[in-house]
This record gives C-alpha cells, structure tokens and sequence, in this order.
C-alpha cells in the first residue's frame, strides 16, 4: 500500500480534535433560544448562487482507482455557472498530472456541459457530457483527448448510480463503459462517511477492473477535510492502493 507520509501526518493532526472543542461546538448549537433567533435572522428563500468556484489541495490524484500523478499532491480547481431553474448548467475543472512519460501531459482540463433536475423530493436525475483535454505533451507522446457521457441518479442525497460511457476512451480507438455507485452518511458533529465502488469495462479485449474507496470527511469551516482510501484488482504501477489527504473549499 502506498502510504504517503504528508498524507498521514496532515490527517491526524486535521482529525485529531479535543474532545472539549467537539463538547463546545455541540453546546453552542444545543441553545433553543439561539437557533430561534438563527432561524429569524436567516433568509427565507435564499437562492443558490449562478456561479460556484471550489478549490483543492490533495496528496494524490486518484481517478477511478489509478493514480494521475504518481502518487504525488496535486492542485486542483473549478468553475460552474447554472443557468438560473431550468436545469442546465456548464462548468471547468482542472488538476496538474504525472503520468510518468516525459512526453506526457503536465494539466488536465475538463469541460462539460449538462442537466440536472429532481424528479421527487428523494430523486435526481443528471445528464453530462465531460471533454478530457490534456495539456503539455510532447508530439510523440500523442493526444489523450476524449469526450465521456454521463447518467446519474441521487436518491435523498446520499447515494449516487453513475453510468458512464466513452465512445473513443483516451482516444485510443476502442470505448469504455463504467458503472459506480456511491454514498456519503453523516455521522454527527460534521463527520461523513464515505464509500463506493465502480467498475470499468473496455471494449475490443481490453479488459476491465473494479475500484473503491472509503474515507471519512469533515467540515471545518469553509474548508472540507477527507480522507480516502483508494485500490483496484488491477494491474499496473499506477494502480493507487494508497491513503489520500484532501482540503477542499469552495462557494
């Protein structure tokens, strides 16, 4: 298992919090008289923001449970914009990689494009199409650049079936078709768990693999702390079997 060292240490001293500050956070919110006059001051129908932003810092970039930068932090940020209700909506999110070759790519940027709606006051439904663009690599190395399309399902905002398919995966002339499913619970005092498992599947012989993870995460503020573990039954160098840490925040 590979066990980053950063990793480990910054995790224990984010989650390792007295249990007197934990006892005083649940003081505070325990005050009836408090929460009322919360509940007066805050708005009645406070709309989501057009535009969010998020940010991140995490000792491994782990897609699908194989590393994209050797096993090394990455830096990682995003924009969506929503188009008010209709449902529709158009985002960007790129990360530094390191897929070894010193031909290959030094950024990844994704784009995508897409559709959510609930459908009950339990269900969502939403539909995207993601373009991978991989910046900074050498002629030689070639293009990685593909599109992947996207069907998932929300049930009460806890657990989330995706469908994902691929026509041209890495644009390297055969298409894949992943299958995940995954769930967050929250635990008190603003921990969550988390897990899931996915598996891919590629056409043409390829083969195919199973991944998953399970971590745990916690708000501290505006800024969210998970860690992750991540394996496959696959094969290779890049296969991640590693903790990560990541701080996230975002609007």
């Amino acid at each position: 298992m590979h066990l980053n060292k950063l990793a480990l240490a910054m995790g224990l001293a984010v989650f390792a919090l007295p249990l007197t500050t934990m006892a005083q956070d649940v003081a505070e919110t325990a005050d009836p008289a408090q929460q009322t006059e919360e509940a007066a001051e805050a708005p009645a129908d406070e709309e989501s923001p057009n535009l969010t932003w998020n940010l991140a810092v995490t000792s491994d970039y782990v897609f699908r449970g194989v590393t994209q930068t050797d096993f090394e932090p990455a830096l990682q940020g995003g924009l969506d914009y929503a188009f008010g209700d209709s449902g529709f909506y158009v985002g960007a999110w790129a990360s530094n990689v390191d897929f070894v070759d010193p031909d290959g790519p030094d950024l990844e940027l994704d784009t995508y494009v897409g559709y959510s709606t609930d459908i009950s006051d339990d269900w969502n439904l939403d539909f995207s199409v993601v373009r991978y663009t991989y910046v900074g690599e050498r002629d030689a190395y070639g293009s990685l650049d593909y599109n992947e399309f996207f069907a998932k399902t929300t049930w009460n905002e806890m657990l989330t079936f995706t469908v994902a398919y691929a026509n041209d995966y890495s644009n390297l002339d055969f298409s894949s078709l992943y299958l995940n499913l995954a769930g967050t619970w929250e635990m008190g005092n603003e921990f969550s768990l988390n897990a899931g498992v996915g598996h891919s599947r590629f056409s043409d012989d390829n083969g195919s693999y199973t991944d998953w993870n399970l971590g745990v995460s916690r708000q501290f503020g505006p800024v969210n702390a998970a860690i992750n573990y991540y394996d496959t039954n696959g094969f290779g160098d890049r296969v991640s079997d590693a903790v990560v840490l990541t701080l996230a925040l975002g609007s």
